[in-house]
């Protein structure tokens, strides 16, 4: 990763790679705000004659919906969750050509070999996900997911607070805390779950805190977009954790400010409700 655009540095990659000569090379992220170009990485794995793994768990609705670039005709294997962006069940697939299968008997491998017997509910929901995800609305959900990660992003940085590799491509952001709220990303966590609103602390490039107290936190908008948010609902999110972190009193928010701030979020869940109809 470049220290300073804090992305991936293709050119160290290929070089570390020409050096260690790799049987592998795994791809993939679970906080990485960016496009990752795989054909530059199929180039590198070919040059060490290495196979190219590529878990697209975090972008795979997006990738479904043509608004990320697919692993699929680059990697030998790709690997997804069939939730996150894709918004089905909780489970996964394996992806990869015959004869590949056929070179590392993936069907065997995963039953009887790891896996007991097929739960056939999931595999129920995962056909109505897939089927949602041929219809011109999924691409029109994705597409708001991209809008309202842009929309949050810019009021981050309005609200003087940096984010990792400068903003974000997909549909999440790494939200430095620490140098802007000069707060951890376990405090942040916390005092935003106190007021109604959640994140996960997370690591950023070149961490300086441990990966159980962090100096980030990581904010995505799929499920928020899921519940009807539009750019404007997600800027006033992205306004209230702004205003949290820069009141944090040792670890909770400033008592005056935890109540308004508790008021706003209420009253945009009841603005925009999980289930509308109930």
């Amino acid at each position: 990763m470049s220290e300073k655009t804090e992305t991936i540095d293709y050119t160290a990659l290929e070089t570390l790679a020409v050096k260690e000569q790799p049987k592998m090379i795994v791809a993939g992220a679970s906080a990485y705000p960016r496009i990752i170009d795989f054909k530059r990485l199929r180039e590198i794995a070919d040059k060490v004659q290495a196979l190219l793994f590529v878990d697209m768990a975090h972008i795979a609705g997006l990738v479904a919906a043509g608004l990320h670039p697919s692993p699929i005709p680059y990697a030998h294997v790709t690997t997804t969750t069939t939730h996150k962006t894709l918004r089905g069940p909780r489970g996964g697939m394996i992806l990869c050509s015959a004869e590949i299968e056929k070179k590392y008997n993936f069907n065997k491998a995963v039953f009887p070999g790891i896996q007991g017997g097929p739960l056939m509910h999931v595999i129920a929901a995962k056909a109505v996900a897939f089927g949602e995800a041929l219809q011109p609305e999924f691409k029109a959900y994705q597409q708001q997911i991209l809008k309202n990660a842009a929309a949050m992003a810019e009021v981050f940085k309005k609200n003087g607070f940096r984010l990792v590799s400068g903003g974000t491509d997909n549909h999440l952001m790494l939200v430095d805390v620490k140098t802007k709220a000069g707060i951890t990303g376990k405090i942040a966590q916390h005092v935003l779950d106190e007021i109604g609103i959640t994140v996960n602390k997370n690591t950023i490039p070149f961490e300086t805190e441990s990966p159980f107290v962090t100096s980030g936190i990581r904010v995505g908008t799929p499920a928020v977009t899921t519940r009807g948010f539009k750019e404007k609902d997600v800027q006033e999110v992205a306004g209230i954790i702004s205003t949290g972190l820069s009141n944090v009193d040792g670890e909770v928010i400033k008592q005056a400010v935890a109540g308004e701030l508790k008021k706003q979020v209420e009253a945009l869940c009841q603005r925009l409700p999980l289930y509308g109809g109930l």
